[in-house]
């Protein structure tokens, strides 16, 4: 008996603390955005300076396309592997920002049952994530960010889908049960397509 309470007491805690542990929006709960949590309040809104890049981790090129989306193709059953890179040029003279969060969701999948918000039918290893800047990547030397891969496949009911990054550049801590004060912070969308190779 006493097992199972410790067990069921271990279960309670776990949840309280997913609920509000960043970023949850929408995997735990019907929040569409970050800013639903957070504040929009940081100086990082220059758009000139502000690092957001997806790229082909075994080319390293950009998949942004002309008109600012992202597009990531894979064929069906394979896997491909994109590094998200978040944060600022190496020329910026405001202070650096100190941690980056982001999550990739298929905003229909909002509000659904599914812990998984990304695009039905596609596996995906890591769709989001919070991380302190300072990795080094080759193109940014010098630049604040940080750059995590993430790999996708197609299933075998996977169709072609749309995804938005999310995201923040952010700096302090947001206060435990208040998030919208302690911490400043810029955040960001970008449209990411999903296409399947047949």
């Amino acid at each position: 008996m006493k097992t199972i309470i410790t067990a069921l007491s271990l279960l309670v805690l776990v949840a309280n603390t997913a609920i509000a542990y960043p970023p949850a929006v929408g995997i735990l709960g019907n929040a569409k955005s970050c800013i639903s949590c957070h504040v929009n309040n940081g100086p990082w809104s220059d758009e000139n300076k502000t690092i957001i890049d997806i790229l082909d981790k075994e080319t390293m090129k950009s998949l942004r396309r002309s008109n600012g989306t992202f597009l990531i193709e894979v064929k069906r059953g394979e896997q491909k592997t994109v590094l998200t890179v978040i944060g600022r040029t190496k020329d910026d003279n405001l202070p650096a920002p100190f941690r980056n969060a982001w999550t990739y969701v298929d905003s229909s999948m909002i509000g659904t049952n599914s812990i998984s918000k990304f695009v039905p039918g596609w596996a995906v290893n890591l769709q989001m994530a919070c991380r302190l800047i300072g990795d080094k990547l080759k193109g940014f030397e010098n630049a604040e960010i940080t750059a995590l891969p993430m790999t996708v496949q197609p299933l075998y009911d996977a169709i072609d889908g749309e995804l938005i990054l999310q995201g923040m550049i952010t700096k302090g801590e947001s206060v435990k049960g208040n998030a919208k004060i302690g911490m400043l912070g810029n955040y960001f969308e970008r449209k990411v397509i999903l296409k399947v190779i047949e």
